[in-house]
């Protein structure tokens, strides 16, 4: 199983200002100094062995789109955000526009970042294609067709190519899905959330975005945790840090990669994603939560290891 993501920001698209990528040279340039960097193969080993992942890439500005690749056939997403129409790019440019396929999509909400992708899919104007859009939440549809409309969007819903199909799936039960095993569950946000557990070839991903979580009740805690219970991957919303999570923005629908941590540990879960990164936070801010998670997960550890990484668009995890 491969899993490959498209967009990480949360509550809406972030891309990289001048200004940061002016910071970037010029850190880079101050480390480099006196170093002989007078070739393209020096100056890429340098920033390799020197310099941080903020320093040389960008956790992504585009919100929420993760693929699962199974290896077959037809492709399996989570969730349309802007980072659906760079998946939609690198898909034509695989197969071309003539070559008919199936795209099976599970949509954890319809707030805006998770579906503003979908006008945008160019997969969907196609002819022959088949667009399954599946997800526990009861307005997936009106929210979907809502956007391609006037005067939102020029090109109306119905005027859409391919073979676009709604189903409604219901929270708890099992399904198959694009050759995976597919079951959604129930989740504290504003105007609901739904994560979902994707099972295939003896791994298990689980993706919650868009969720909070009260560490004061327990039976909460237990219940979210049975539902990544020893998934070889989490994707969790992390976008505040606890502080935030428990006082100022508390009940605001998101959760912290504190939390994350705390759930997989009770879950027995192999490795935490931080996921749904907060807008107003840089590429040195995320390498800073990213650091201090690590840090967290190795001082209340028992037993195995949790291995940590933090999303960013392009980020590939294979397991």
């Amino acid at each position: 199983m491969k899993i490959v993501f498209w967009g990480t920001r949360g509550s809406l698209p972030t891309p990289l200002s001048g200004r940061a990528v002016r910071h970037k040279i010029v850190s880079a340039l101050v480390k480099g100094a006196g170093q002989g960097l007078d070739t393209a193969a020096k100056a890429e080993a340098f920033c390799d062995r020197a310099l941080s992942f903020a320093e040389t890439n960008t956790y992504g500005g585009n919100s929420s789109c993760v693929q699962i690749d199974t290896g077959g056939s037809e492709y399996l997403l989570c969730d349309l955000g802007s980072g659906a129409r760079e998946f939609a790019v690198a898909t034509l440019a695989k197969h071309g526009p003539a070559r008919p396929q199936t795209y099976h999509v599970l949509v954890s909400h319809v707030h805006w970042d998770h579906i503003m992708g979908f006008p945008f899919f160019v997969p969907a104007y196609i002819k022959g294609n088949r667009v399954r859009l599946y997800s526990c939440h009861a307005k997936l549809e009106q929210a979907i067709r809502a956007q391609n409309r006037e005067p939102c969007f020029p090109v109306e819903f119905e005027a859409l190519g391919a073979d676009i199909e709604f189903v409604a799936l219901e929270p708890g039960k099992r399904y198959d899905i694009a050759g995976t095993r597919v079951t959604g569950f129930a989740q504290l946000h504003g105007n609901d959330s739904y994560g979902y557990r994707v099972e295939s070839g003896g791994k298990t991903v689980v993706y919650t975005t868009d969720s909070e979580h009260k560490p004061e009740d327990q039976a909460e805690m237990e219940r979210a945790a049975a539902c990544f219970a020893n998934a070889d991957l989490v994707i969790f919303d992390a976008m505040y840090s606890l502080a935030e999570a428990t006082s100022i923005k508390e009940d605001w629908g998101h959760s912290s990669n504190v939390l994350g941590v705390e759930l997989c540990q009770m879950a027995g879960a192999k490795q935490l994603c931080l996921f749904h990164h907060e807008p107003v936070n840089d590429d040195e801010h995320i390498d800073g939560i990213l650091a201090e998670t690590i840090r967290f997960e190795e001082i209340t550890r028992v037993g195995a290891p949790l291995k940590i990484c933090a999303a960013y668009d392009g980020l590939v995890i294979e397991l």
